[in-house]
């Protein structure tokens, strides 16, 4: 019915329902007023209204349960005991060690989380919630008082000394590293110059990623490791296959156990997903149109 037509009290009451924005329940009563005709109309309407309303209540409150208990989980989980069967390697500080060490740190990713001279460095920081910087290695740092087992436990499994797991430690893409590898590294970490004070472990996260770490949505790497594997037999270095695949254990982190791409696990929501590196359609090699540009890109980190 045109508003002209409805009596000074219907056009009262509308006035009042839209001056105070009244619900919907409030619309549904106007609505009936004076309309038998419509009366099963209205009682379907606020039935509806109701429903509606119970069920946006309904889903409100499991929210905020599930966010509760995620993070209960999460924190839960930060917190839980790993045993892991591990073997000390030895410690050695010869030269040929010593520079396969430095080229590891610098080509392994330790570096871009921890600093070229180890200090510690923030290496995610977006504004939106999502803050992570990795702690000071040099001598004077969280690795102070490391022993052999300790350097094999973090590097090697993603456990840290006392047996919680090492948060963002992207162990996963360590742990088929040669006995050998795996002291260099160590040599030349325990030869960085000692930092007082440094950078400080910080991983912060948007509650929706510490409720999917909760919930098991989101793993990190001492469950994604199988921890039964013995370490990698050497490799010799080449331009080979088996060589090849020593190397990509680095890259398997991000990109898959089969280098397929796709979701990174752990990652922030909007991180772009991996790429696809094997051969076929899908594949970003097709980029690549020979050998060089692909090393450029890696050396780089640009496209071409």
């Amino acid at each position: 019915m045109p508003l002209g037509l409805l009596s000074p009290g219907h056009r009262g009451g509308l006035s009042r329902a839209t001056r105070g924005h009244a619900p919907l329940r409030s619309i549904a009563n106007w609505a009936c007023c004076g309309y038998p005709s419509r009366l099963e109309e209205c009682q379907t309407m606020k039935s509806w209204v109701k429903w509606s309303t119970g069920t946006v209540l309904a889903l409100g409150l499991a929210a905020m349960a599930a966010a509760v208990v995620g993070q209960q989980l999460a924190e839960r989980k930060r917190h839980r005991q790993i045993t892991v069967p591990v073997v000390a390697v030895a410690y050695t500080s010869d030269e040929p060690a010593l520079a396969r060490g430095k080229y590891l740190y610098e080509s392994r990713g330790c570096a871009d989380c921890h600093g070229a001279d180890g200090a510690g460095r923030t290496f995610v920081n977006d504004g939106k919630g999502t803050h992570i910087a990795g702690p000071n290695i040099t001598p004077a740092g969280v690795v102070e008082k490391y022993q052999p087992v300790d350097w094999v436990r973090a590097i090697r499994h993603g456990v840290k000394p006392d047996g919680r797991p090492a948060m963002v430690m992207p162990s996963e893409d360590y742990n088929r590293f040669t006995d050998a590898d795996l002291a260099a590294l160590v040599a030349y970490t325990r030869s960085l110059a000692p930092v007082q004070g440094g950078g400080k472990t910080v991983v912060e996260l948007p509650l929706p990623a510490w409720v999917m770490y909760g919930f098991e949505v989101i793993q990190d790497a001492a469950q994604r490791i199988d921890h039964t594997l013995p370490p990698a037999q050497p490799v010799p270095a080449g331009v080979t296959a088996a060589h090849g695949a020593y190397v990509a254990n680095m890259c398997i982190g991000c990109h898959g156990e089969k280098l397929s791409g796709g979701k990174i696990p752990g990652g922030p929501p909007d991180w772009p997903a991996a790429a696809n590196l094997t051969p076929g359609e899908g594949s970003a090699m097709g980029r690549y149109p020979d050998v060089a540009q692909f090393v450029a890109m890696m050396r780089s980190g640009k496209r071409p």
